[in-house]
């Protein structure tokens, strides 16, 4: 059996499961496939990194601290992004974000601090919000 993943003409992703390459190129053929969301039959593989046996295992065994470095850096590059480009509103931030979703303030990037209540009530508004990573600790202060 051969699993490919597969989408359709609007985007939708979803597994199909064939007995062989050549099952798959049949069916394709034949107009039998058909996305399960939208019933489009225009379906096309999508891009497959190949299966390669122990893998995962390896990367997994050998790589965590990196990995944990390499989300760190990750984050501290995002975090000074926004504070670079973006402008510190400080504990205006829920006040200031409705108003530039309602259009009463100039669209732009902002950060700063609010409160659980305040985040939950712009969620609920559908006013996109996202918390700004952590500050990365100092190489001093890693074990």
């Amino acid at each position: 059996m051969i699993k490919y993943a597969l989408t359709c003409e609007h985007e939708h992703g979803f597994e199909g499961w064939f007995g062989s390459s050549a099952d798959y190129d049949d069916q394709q053929a034949k107009g039998l496939l058909e996305c399960p969301l939208c019933a489009s039959r225009a379906v096309r593989k999508q891009i497959m990194a190949p299966a390669l046996a122990g893998v995962r295992q390896t990367v997994q065994d050998e790589a965590p601290g990196k990995t944990r470095e390499m989300m760190m850096q990750a984050m501290g590059a995002i975090r000074r992004h926004v504070e670079e480009t973006f402008d510190d509103v400080g504990d205006a931030f829920a006040k200031e974000a409705r108003a530039i979703h309602e259009g009463r303030s100039e669209e732009r990037g902002i950060y700063g601090q609010a409160t659980p209540k305040e985040v939950k009530a712009l969620v609920e508004d559908g006013i996109p919000v996202a918390p700004l990573p952590p500050e990365p600790p100092k190489k001093t202060e890693v074990n």
